[in-house]
């Protein structure tokens, strides 16, 4: 992937939108992106409808995206500023007014843009930088300045020692950030440059000639992007249908054009794209996904380890029935899985058709899969007698007496079944591990409690209170349990939801309270859609229309996440087989 994306073509063909898009893309993919603007025009702030300016802002919504409008006034200010700074200690008054009138020419202005844009070439502080530039003329002017600048500096300390800048000594060392701007620029493995064109005769013919100087240059172009396309399904009428046409003919001359360039078309959105929600969807146009994901990466471990699979969300979404599915899945397709439920309510066996108890047992028929459920009372009082067994050796039987007096509180019980996820989290006997957990809330304390407990006796140790060895191996387990879950080559973390606006939003927020402690949520289910086939009538035909905007607003919530969508079933899911048929028709 590039470090440096360019984005140019005439004037109102949609750079600025098709720059967006790619850096809500990029973000989404959790690359840290700046997004800057060398236009003078800009509308950076209208489209991302937010305060931008002459600073770099963080983009609202979004934690990895970032932009700036290069003012030319204020860069013109900061780099005379800067020129004049070292000077200030070493000469008088009237010198230093002879060089501020040095500095406030047309050449100063366009220089201290240009420097902005240099400086931000070299910056190591983004993954991913994309430039929205002015118009095809003034972007190429800017490309062509490290170039120029470079043999002027040269060819002045050569002769006079004096540029339209001012002696070549106070501007020699700038030489060498041109020469790597240079470098950047001609390097396709960092930058890559993309023109935006229309359909349309002048604007192809302009795109050819800027694709061509840009040759000249030794800059390579490697996309083209059509934008402004009309639907083939919107031409419906005699004036559109004979624009189509048109266009149709312009996207297949461009073709001729560029035959050792990548060409992506876009079409014309009913609305203006603004706004995060838009510029994904657009996203989704132009890169076919906004998901990095692969489903076989987030279902099957990599070589040589296990992999984790959490189900979670709001009581009654079909937790239970996906993490069955997923694990009969798995089991079939070879892997060793176990099935674990962390509900109280557990219903595992019930869609199983097979006994599901607090002891790991093989699901009969399966050869890979086994099932067991975390029974509260069982794993509590297991807990209690380990301690009260240990301290029976060490302790006399007044204090033993006071210890088990201590456990028996709810307390105990919550750290029981934690104990007991935690032996599971860190289980090596299976490839695959699916969790099919509580409701939202319960699930969410037990993934915080490990960075509970182990911040816990962190502050103990610091406190100077002491840490015992026991507490210390406890620690050391916690830690283990929390790379893991943070790992998402080791955790797949899910949330299952109806396509409804209330199982979203708690999903939603769920996901950003893992995400506040690094779990990251990378697939999301949507449960129970109206197949289209089915959605004959005009009741369920809303339904399924209502459900369909419902994913919109999956996939702009989940970003980074997979998208599955899960059919609503003919009958109740019960049965190894039944699952075993579903998990074909869904998962491959």
């Amino acid at each position: 992937m590039p470090k440096y994306l360019f984005f140019s073509g005439k004037g109102g063909v949609g750079k600025t939108s098709m720059a967006c898009t790619t850096a809500v893309y990029y973000a989404d993919q959790g690359k840290k992106t700046l997004i800057v603007t060398t236009d003078p025009a800009s509308n950076l702030a209208d489209v991302f409808e937010q305060e931008i300016g002459h600073k770099i802002t963080p983009i609202t919504g979004m934690s990895n995206l970032f932009a700036m409008e290069i003012d030319p006034d204020r860069a013109t200010e900061e780099y005379k500023e800067r020129s004049l700074a070292p000077l200030r200690d070493l000469f008088d008054a009237d010198i230093l007014k002879v060089a501020d009138e040095q500095l406030s020419g047309p050449c100063t202005v366009e220089m201290a843009s240009f420097d902005k844009f240099i400086d931000l070439l070299g910056t190591d502080d983004y993954e991913v930088i994309i430039f929205d530039t002015a118009p095809t003329g003034h972007t190429l002017r800017l490309l062509e300045l490290p170039v120029d600048w470079s043999r002027h500096i040269e060819a002045s300390a050569q002769g006079s020692g004096q540029t339209c800048m001012g002696p070549v000594s106070l501007i020699q060392e700038s030489k060498l950030k041109y020469d790597e701007a240079i470098a950047k620029l001609r390097d396709s493995g960092q930058t890559e440059f993309l023109f935006v064109m229309q359909p349309a005769q002048v604007s192809l013919t302009e795109t050819e000639r800027s694709v061509a100087e840009l040759a000249e240059m030794g800059i390579k172009t490697t996309t083209v992007i059509v934008n402004g396309l009309i639907p083939e399904t919107e031409a419906v009428n005699q004036y559109f249908h004979a624009r189509y046409e048109a266009q149709q003919h312009y996207l297949e001359l461009a073709h001729q054009a560029f035959p050792n360039v990548e060409l992506k078309t876009m079409e014309l959105f009913p609305a203006e794209l603004k706004g995060l929600a838009r510029f994904r969807a657009s996203g989704r146009r132009l890169f076919g996904s906004t998901s990095q994901a692969f489903l076989p990466d987030l279902l099957f471990p990599a070589l040589g380890k296990q992999k984790m699979i959490f189900f979670a969300g709001k009581g009654g979404v079909g937790k239970t029935t996906l993490a069955c599915l997923t694990a009969v899945y798995t089991a079939v397709m070879g892997y060793k899985t176990l099935l674990l439920t962390t509900d109280p309510a557990a219903h595992t066996g019930q869609i199983l058709d097979v006994p599901v108890t607090d002891t790991i047992s093989q699901v009969e028929g399966l050869t890979n899969l086994y099932a067991v459920k975390i029974d509260q009372k069982t794993v509590t009082e297991e807990y209690k007698e380990a301690i009260l067994s240990e301290a029976r050796t060490k302790y006399e039987q007044d204090t033993v007496a006071a210890m088990a007096e201590e456990l028996d509180s709810p307390c105990t019980e919550e750290m029981a079944a934690f104990q007991k996820f935690i032996d599971h989290t860190l289980n090596s006997e299976f490839d695959i591990t699916v969790f099919d957990t509580a409701p939202t809330g319960h699930t969410l304390r037990l993934l915080e409690l490990p960075m509970d407990w182990s911040s816990q006796i962190e502050f103990k140790a610091g406190a100077g209170t002491g840490v015992s060895a026991g507490e210390r191996a406890q620690q050391a387990r916690f830690q283990a349990a929390i790379e893991r879950l943070r790992d998402p080559e080791l955790t797949t973390f899910a949330f299952v939801m109806y396509p409804e606006k209330t199982p979203i939003i708690e999903a939603y927020r769920a996901g950003q309270e893992l995400a506040g402690i690094g779990i990251k949520t990378n697939l999301a289910v949507a449960n129970q859609l109206i197949p289209a086939e089915a959605a004959t009538t005009p009741f369920f035909r809303s339904r399924r229309e209502m459900q369909l905007g419902y994913l919109e607003e999956i996939r702009e919530r989940f970003p980074q996440a997979y998208l599955l969508e899960m059919p609503l079933a003919v009958k109740d899911v019960q049965g190894r087989h039944f699952l075993w048929e579903m998990a074909r028709q869904v998962l491959g």
